[in-house]
């Protein structure tokens, strides 16, 4: 076995001189006990006497590569393999220095000429297997590895080895294993601990993977590797301001650390600080981190401060990965660009074969429930002052206990207001999942044998995809959460309508189509209107304007809708756009642009949150007209709006994102708010303001159709995803495979 000292590199044990042997012996010593400045000078002092020294080249070559100096490094061993080329311990070295350089071939060419020298040098066989992973070649990597084990049974780096090896091929339950059977053998190995932290963050344990980290950094404090791992899995597990500090640390320990200052990010990003995300991950870009995911994450904070130079450089960049089977993150990121179906399908598709190389082994293979009442399980992680909570909470409560048991799986935090009681009242059983890893979740609703599964989350804020990878029910439906495919074929169903989805999109949705009669979006009839009257002074809007309106979030808004936005209001006279607040960054920014394009800063008028949902709703009052963003459109606002009496102009998308605007307005009987073009939008808008009568009778019809159209009809959209979910089962209770599926609507 090869004492490393604490160096971590073998120590060489030659001496090409006799007469050296008292003084290179001490050097030795030294070296072993990690004293390793006074080795340093008795390997110089050697060398002085004989610049020819083997042994004193090459362990002199180990000291400076532990001191960083990599490239003195390099040249010493090399200079003592001139003179020597048959060291297998200096050739292992040399290759663990270059691999330090990121220059894998070459150190594989350096293990593999040690390894031929000494074919039973478990070292050397270990090293190969680690420039083999580098190289993207996990099979062989593993095969090296697993020789060096049969050496070196006790062998704790390769153990460690052997657990990144089976990371890479998306094995993680033998990875965790590998990096158990490292740390029984040596208990302090901290890269071990972190490597371990990273095998249970992939498992979805995040819990676990911190407490694994965080013995990593009692070992090794200044570790900016794991203090970055760190805060990414408390970013996980909603811990934000913790996450941000853990990133920081890692910064401190590392100022150049691209992968910190990304998912630094991120963390902001969920911390609504888009400028500081934004900021952050141009860093990580400057830096040279390269993951297209970046760039999607990029465009997603661009628009959220509506800081707009650059936007089509970035997306063509995205657009170039995609088309290159690479994953860009998740396309909600870019849903509000104007992409195709076949691009956003491409997207999905490559996000979805990022997750894992390997499927998980379902939990449902085929079994045959027998139950009384057919089991649904509703999957969410906002059941609480959330759109999602908003639109479905009176479904839940209207379903038809007759036929169907409800249970909500909860994802998210728990938090506790009025839309969290009521949601966890709704269902007949409520189960608070958040803190379970992705397996456990499904194992339990395996358990609960579910009959159909819905998804209300897809590709948005603490998604579990993995949860629906393991085939947690018969059916498994994608409803709601994300307006587009998954791009699995793990999910069966997707709910729709022909104007959301027409037929002649369906290709690009790997989900069989369920068509309701109507429109896809479930509301609540009982959704209360505060009777407290808004004074247009009290807004902030002025009396006598024309008040267009838009309470989408601000990453909705793109250049070219704003440039109409701004000849409306050059247009109309005494008109102002009301917009909703969402961070003070985006509104700085469109003020600037406004007064770009010659309009004063005092037409634009911003809404603070309010506190509850049903004054947002009343002071929709003041409002004149509701101007729709373009390739995402309102979903949950555009249905406020037509609650609240207000009507609302749309342009017809081609993305699915992009029409349920549409949707809405079909299913509350005005078709005629439907543009299909920029410029007959723009048209629209000017001949709605400016000709009262006109608008006024469409306010009336409004008034009429909220409460007899099918729109916020609660009772009868039940019926109807009842029946839509009925059909569904059917076809399994059969045996039939998934199939598109047409749900005609019970009479009103």
């Amino acid at each position: 076995m090869e004492d490393k000292g604490t160096s971590g590199f073998p120590v060489n044990g030659l001496s090409a001189n006799e007469d050296s042997i008292s003084l290179f012996t001490q050097a030795i010593t030294q070296h072993r006990a990690g004293k390793l400045g006074e080795a340093k000078f008795l390997y110089e002092k050697l060398l002085a006497i004989d610049q020819n020294h083997v042994g004193a080249l090459s362990n002199l070559g180990t000291i400076l590569l532990c001191g960083g100096h990599f490239e003195e490094g390099i040249r010493s061993i090399r200079r003592s393999l001139e003179i020597n080329p048959d060291q297998p311990v200096a050739l292992n070295n040399l290759g663990a220095a270059i691999q330090a350089l990121n220059r894998p071939d070459e150190a594989l060419a350096s293990y593999e000429r040690a390894i031929f020298l000494k074919a039973d040098y478990p070292e050397a066989h270990n090293s190969r297997a680690s420039a083999l992973l580098s190289l993207n070649r996990p099979d062989e990597a593993l095969t090296s590895c697993e020789r060096a084990l049969a050496l070196r049974p006790d062998f704790a780096a390769a153990h460690n080895n052997r657990g990144e090896i089976m990371q890479r091929l998306h094995r993680l339950d033998e990875a965790l294993k590998s990096y158990d059977h490292a740390l029984s053998l040596s208990p302090d190995f901290a890269e071990a601990h972190n490597n371990r932290g990273n095998a249970l963050k992939d498992l979805g344990r995040w819990g676990e993977a911190l407490v694994s980290y965080d013995r990593a950094l009692a070992i090794k404090p200044d570790s900016a590797e794991v203090h970055c791992n760190r805060g990414h899995v408390l970013q996980r597990l909603n811990r934000l301001e913790e996450s941000l500090s853990s990133l920081d640390r890692a910064l401190v320990l590392k100022p150049g650390y691209a992968k910190a200052y990304y998912l630094r990010g991120g963390t902001l990003q969920y911390l609504k600080r888009m400028d500081l995300a934004l900021a952050s991950y141009e860093r990580a870009i400057d830096l040279g981190f390269d993951l297209p995911s970046i760039h999607s994450a990029r465009i997603y904070s661009k628009l959220s401060c509506c800081s707009w130079e650059g936007l089509d450089a970035s997306l063509r960049t995205v657009m170039n990965a995609i088309d290159l089977g690479k994953s860009v993150s998740y396309p909600l990121a870019i849903l509000a660009m104007p992409l195709t179906p076949a691009q956003l399908q491409r997207c999905a598709r490559n996000c979805i074969q990022d997750m894992y190389l390997t499927r998980p082994v379902p939990v449902w293979r085929g079994e045959r429930y027998h139950h009384d009442r057919v089991r649904i399980g509703y999957f969410s992680s906002d059941y609480s002052d959330h759109p999602v909570s908003q639109l479905i909470s009176r479904l839940i409560e209207s379903h038809d206990r007759n036929r169907f048991e409800i249970i909500g799986f909860s994802l998210g935090s728990s938090i506790d207001d009025v839309w969290r009681r009521r949601m966890e009242k709704a269902f007949d059983r409520f189960v608070d999942v958040e803190k379970n890893p992705d397996a456990e979740i499904a194992t339990l609703a395996r358990h609960l044998e579910l009959d159909i599964a819905v998804d209300l989350n897809g590709f948005t804020g603490n998604d579990r995809l993995l949860v629906f990878a393991r085939r947690v029910a018969p059916v498994q439906i994608n409803y709601l959460g994300y307006p587009g495919t998954i791009g699995a074929d793990y999910m069966d169903y997707i709910i729709a309508d022909s104007t959301v989805i027409p037929p002649e999109h369906r290709a690009y949705y790997d989900e069989k189509i369920v068509y309701l009669p109507h429109s896809f979006q479930a509301n609540d009839s009982s959704k209360e209107i505060s009777d407290r009257f808004f004074t247009r002074a009290e807004l902030g809007l002025p009396d006598g304007a024309f008040v267009f309106c838009s309470f989408n979030n601000s990453f909705k808004i793109t250049p070219d809708l704003f440039d109409i936005w701004m000849r409306l209001l050059g247009t109309v006279q005494n008109s102002v756009l009301w917009l909703s607040e969402t961070n003070p960054t985006a509104a700085g920014n469109l003020v600037h642009e406004a007064v770009k394009r010659g309009v004063s800063p005092d037409r634009l008028i911003f809404a603070p949150r309010t506190q509850n949902l049903a004054d947002h709703l009343a002071r929709h009052r003041q409002a004149d007209l509701f101007l729709d963003s373009f390739y995402f459109n309102a979903h949950t606002n555009a249905s406020n709006a037509l609650w609240a009496g207000l009507p609302v102009l749309t342009r017809l998308g081609e993305n699915f994102a992009g029409r349920v605007a549409a949707s809405l307005l079909n299913a509350v009987g005005l078709p005629e708010l439907i543009t299909l073009n920029h410029a007959d939008y723009e048209a629209l808008a000017i001949e709605l303001a400016t000709q009262p009568e006109r608008l006024a009778a469409i306010r009336r019809k409004l008034a009429l159709n909220r409460t007899t159209h099918p729109l916020f009809d609660t009772a009868r959209f039940t019926r109807n995803i009842e029946a839509a979910y009925s059909k569904m089962y059917i076809r399994y209770l059969a045996g039939l495979a998934p199939e598109h599926i047409v749900v005609d609507g019970p009479p009103a």
